[in-house]
């Protein structure tokens, strides 16, 4: 049976085991991280919208940090929006805090009715520093 070599942030394993899955798991040479979200540390969401963006981001970024990775390591975004017609600006304009320079990864933006109590969720997979490869 293959193992899952999977990554855990500082201070929020609970979570991870309460929902039952994986923050991010390494194979080979690459790292796939499940989607995060502008949640504070007990789980529940960041009401304002840019703070809650800036929060996932954060979240997303102490993962990859437990994988020896950065956003520069990223090739591959995926974004989940409730009411992108409404929130699609405000969303993007927290973007460039976060995104670094050219070249950027790829990305899919996806339109959601429901992200259980969040406006969004973002999700990637990034390229592990040889070092640290599996």
């Amino acid at each position: 049976m293959n193992t899952r070599d999977v990554v855990f942030p500082a201070g929020r394993q609970a979570l991870y085991e309460q929902n039952r899955y994986s923050p991010a798991v390494r194979s080979n040479g690459m790292l796939f991280v499940s989607g995060q979200v502008g949640s504070r540390e007990d789980g529940s969401p960041e009401p304002e919208l840019e703070a809650q963006v800036r929060l996932a981001f954060e979240n997303l970024n102490a993962v990859l940090k437990a994988a020896s990775c950065t956003f520069d390591d990223v090739v591959d975004v995926t974004v989940f929006m409730v009411d992108p017609q409404a929130n699609f600006e405000r969303v993007w304009s927290v973007v460039p805090e976060y995104w670094g320079s050219a070249p950027h990864p790829t990305v899919t933006a996806v339109g959601v009715t429901w992200l259980y109590g969040f406006q969004f969720e973002i999700k990637v997979i990034a390229k592990l520093p040889e070092s640290s490869s599996h």
